[in-house]
């Protein structure tokens, strides 16, 4: 990722709608796996500039990992300091570890190479009946100026992350997309992007006007209700819960 995209990040995701709305949807979907629980120990695989490692702390003790030393400057700015520099390839932890591994828009990237490799290092360091929770972004035809700056490798469909768990010998609990009542829109603007002026290197990922964040985020908040019981069939992001066997 370009560096100046880490400090992009750092300073709009505890109010930009996506990173607002994407935490409204993990949390729905963790409570509804683990209630009030706070005892877990949970490894944030590729934290970024730490805010999920915040607000994953209420469910007990999360330990972070970043390839990059900036995201992990980003991260001890947040106070958060059970880190380490390392890739979701090759994990520095003994095996069975971990209750819970997160990781949130991450194997996509193309430094992380074959994320078959990552899948089977989080599984390793699962306790047995351990969960991991993957959040990837959906549909390569959706690729645009965005995926271009933040290296995107590859893009995921529900089948075929399904297929990469079990391979590994995670079992799914939930599979489901998200961000579907945006889908159109976010489909329309691809589309036009040719037409469309931008500033070179620029990212989706953009300070907004307060209301624009506060509708947006409201937006994703109603669909973390709806999936806390049922899935949607499609969105620009797919999102997956398996549990390790045994």
């Amino acid at each position: 990722m370009d560096p100046a995209e880490y400090h992009t990040i750092y300073t709009v995701e505890d109010r930009h709608w996506w990173y607002v709305g994407m935490r409204h949807i993990t949390l729905a979907l963790l409570d509804e796996a683990y209630g009030r629980r706070t005892d877990l120990r949970i490894l944030d695989a590729g934290s970024g500039a730490g805010a999920a490692m915040g607000y994953l702390a209420r469910y007990g003790r999360v330990s972070g990992i970043d390839l990059s030393p900036l995201a992990l400057g980003y991260c001890r700015e947040r106070g958060l300091r059970r880190l380490s520099q390392a890739s979701v390839t090759a994990l520095p932890f003994a095996a069975a570890s971990f209750d819970l591994v997160t990781s949130f828009d991450v194997l996509y990237h193309r430094a992380v190479g074959d994320y078959g490799h990552a899948l089977r290092e989080f599984h390793r360091v699962l306790q047995p009946g351990g969960r991991v929770l993957l959040r990837l972004p959906a549909y390569d035809r959706l690729r645009g100026r965005h995926d271009v700056v933040i290296h995107t490798a590859r893009r995921f469909s529900a089948p075929e992350l399904s297929e990469s768990l079990r391979e590994v010998g995670l079992a799914v609990e939930r599979l489901t997309y998200a961000n579907t009542l945006l889908f159109p829109l976010a489909l329309a603007k691809r589309l036009l992007e040719p037409w469309l002026p931008a500033a070179p290197g620029q990212s989706d990922v953009s300070p907004n006007s307060p209301w624009i964040d506060g509708v947006l985020a409201a937006v994703l908040g109603a669909e973390a209700r709806w999936l806390r019981r049922r899935d949607l069939p499609f969105g620009l992001t797919v999102v997956a819960l398996a549990r390790k066997r045994g």
